[in-house]
């Protein structure tokens, strides 16, 4: 029998930079959920063929609160009522869960 060699798992480039860096992963979740949030909010906008304008009019919103939803960059920096009132302008709400 040939004596096999135990190889070491190979470090994706995601495991070194990010799985091995406490605060580096923090800052990838907060930055991935972001970036789900403005995926949900630009397929719902196609889905129900509204513009930047159409839905902030909708959601008696601005439409520059809309235009940071979608592109993520400030998500964070609005009130989570006018989160709610966007959310629920598109047909959805939001529902807390335990981690």
């Amino acid at each position: 029998m040939k004596n096999e060699q135990r190889r070491k798992p190979v470090k994706t480039t995601f495991d070194k930079f990010i799985n091995d860096d406490s605060e580096e992963r923090a800052r990838f979740d907060k930055e991935y959920s972001e970036f789900l949030l403005s995926e949900f909010v630009l397929e719902k906008m196609e889905e129900e063929n509204l513009s930047v304008r159409g839905l902030a009019e909708k959601a008696n919103v601005s439409p520059t609160v809309i235009q940071k939803l979608r592109s993520s960059s400030t998500s964070d920096h609005i009130s989570y009522r006018t989160f709610l009132d966007v959310i629920d302008t598109l047909g959805y709400k939001v529902n807390l869960v335990r981690k």
